[in-house]
Parts: C-alpha cells; sequence; structure tokens
C-alpha cells in the first residue's frame, strides 16, 4: 500500500455516493494502479474505499485527485508495473 493524500475531491460523478467519495486533506493508501479508458489515464483504487458494482462504471480513482510523497515514487511505479502484469494474466486467463 502507498500513502497518499487527497488533493481534488471536486466534481463527484453522480453514480458515485457522497460515502464513496475521496475528501480532500484525507490520507489513503493506494493498493491499486491501472489505466482506464476510454480516458487513457492513470488511477487507484484504495484500501479505504470500495467502489462496487453500485458506482458503475467507476471502478477507480483518477491519479490526478492525489498527492504522493517523493520518497515513494520507485514504489509507485513498481506497484503500477506490478498492476499492469495482473491486468494482463488476467486478461490472458479471459480471453483462453
Amino acid at each position: 500500500m502507498i500513502r497518499c493524500i487527497c488533493i481534488d475531491d471536486i466534481a463527484r460523478p453522480n453514480d458515485i455516493p457522497l460515502s464513496k467519495w475521496v475528501k480532500e486533506g484525507e490520507e489513503y493508501h493506494i493498493i491499486f494502479a491501472t489505466i482506464v479508458l476510454p480516458q487513457g489515464v492513470l488511477a487507484f483504487q484504495l484500501h479505504e474505499i470500495d467502489l462496487d458494482e453500485t458506482c458503475y462504471p467507476f471502478q477507480y480513482f483518477s491519479a490526478y485527485r492525489f498527492a504522493i510523497d517523493f520518497k515513494d515514487r520507485e514504489r509507485l511505479e513498481k506497484l503500477v508495473m506490478d498492476s499492469a502484469e495482473a491486468n494482463e494474466f488476467y486478461r490472458q486467463v479471459i480471453m483462453s
């Protein structure tokens, strides 16, 4: 898990209830990272908030909403790579 701070909580999609929305200034922990489509941006899954099927189509929070300590940069890069490998493995299993 990688610690982050929410720096942008504006423009909450209507599909996500307020109880499952991030709050500016609050600390969260990143557990998964992926590129979301069609936007093609990095997004995070957080330990503290479960965006379940009631929030569909939203499953992740855009990375631009968070600040991460520079000392955690390498850990974040590794998490992004590990998450990409997990996504690729999942795609291969589903497609076979």
